[in-house]
């Protein structure tokens, strides 16, 4: 079963990590390199990722002229996707035990979600 964790930021959580210095945002960037690997190995990784930063985002509309794209933010919200992980792995139990792995969690900023197929709801 695929489950998309959600790593998301908060000012809280990014004062936390701006207060961190070079060596220590070093280390957490390794931290997070090693679950990598170790999902890896496992072959419970699907794929995962580190989100630029949401100023960068682009808003999509389609209209009969054709596409719009347009600056970011739009969410209103303190919260923000900063990440992911796409992971296969036996259950839900296991992917929350995954996602509790990442310091985000200290703060609620994790979220673990079940993935459908393109054919619908009958994947779960």
């Amino acid at each position: 079963m695929k489950y998309l964790i959600q790593i998301y930021s908060n000012p809280e959580s990014r004062a936390v990590w701006e207060g961190f210095s070079p060596e220590e945002q070093a280390e957490g960037y390794a931290y997070y390199q090693g679950i990598s690997e170790e999902l890896a190995s496992s072959g419970e990784l699907v794929a995962g990722e580190a989100l630029a930063d949401i100023s960068l985002a682009k808003r999509v509309t389609t209209t009969d002229e054709g596409a719009l794209a347009s600056d970011g933010p739009f969410a209103e919200t303190k919260e923000l996707l900063a990440g992911f992980y796409l992971v296969d792995c036996e259950s839900e139990a296991r992917a929350i035990e995954i996602a509790a792995r990442f310091p985000e969690s200290q703060f609620g900023l994790i979220e673990v979600r079940p993935v459908l197929g393109l054919s619908g709801g009958d994947d779960l």
